[in-house]
């Protein structure tokens, strides 16, 4: 993940994620259908979604269906953060970023990074929807220890894998 805020660029990686599928996942903003807060979900992937949750922490996620589906990529993590509301207070992440494109031009973008071994990547269940009956239960949160690129060899900072790091 890239921001550029205005005083130059800074990349970080990003080490969980949360998959939510569309209106039929029962965990999912889109599940009821279109409301002002969940509109974005339902236009064209590839813009940013950004809502507050419980009144105090906003939540950054990549639209990623196509438009009519409300479909997203939760970012739990990147970089020195772990938690969403940790990490858009730390990339000065609010409301003004939803439904812009996920694209340079916005100051927030996502490119190529480190390649992570699938091998290193944990599956589980998302976290905070017991509400969503047996979707509360499925794998759709991935993560991975951060710490471990700098053990590989990997260097986040430019996404370039030295030799040694190949899996």
């Amino acid at each position: 993940m890239v921001r550029d805020a205005g005083g130059g660029l800074s990349r970080h990686v990003v080490h969980e994620t949360e998959a939510y599928l569309g209106a039929h996942d029962l965990a999912c903003h889109g599940r009821t259908g279109p409301t002002a807060r969940n509109a974005t979900m339902f236009g064209p992937g590839g813009r940013w979604y950004v809502y507050l949750c419980y009144g105090m922490h906003w939540m950054l996620n990549a639209v990623t269906g196509p438009e009519g589906v409300p479909a997203a990529v939760l970012i739990r993590g990147a970089g020195v953060w772990t938690g969403p509301g940790r990490l858009t207070r730390g990339l000065g992440i609010d409301r003004r970023h939803d439904a812009r494109p996920v694209a340079p031009a916005t100051g927030l973008w996502l490119e190529r990074g480190v390649a992570v071994p699938r091998r290193w990547v944990a599956r589980t269940a998302r976290i905070g929807v017991g509400y969503a009956g047996d979707w509360a239960e499925k794998p759709l949160r991935f993560l991975f220890d951060p710490g471990r690129l700098q053990t590989s060899r990997a260097t986040p900072a430019t996404g370039a894998v030295l030799p040694a790091a190949r899996a």
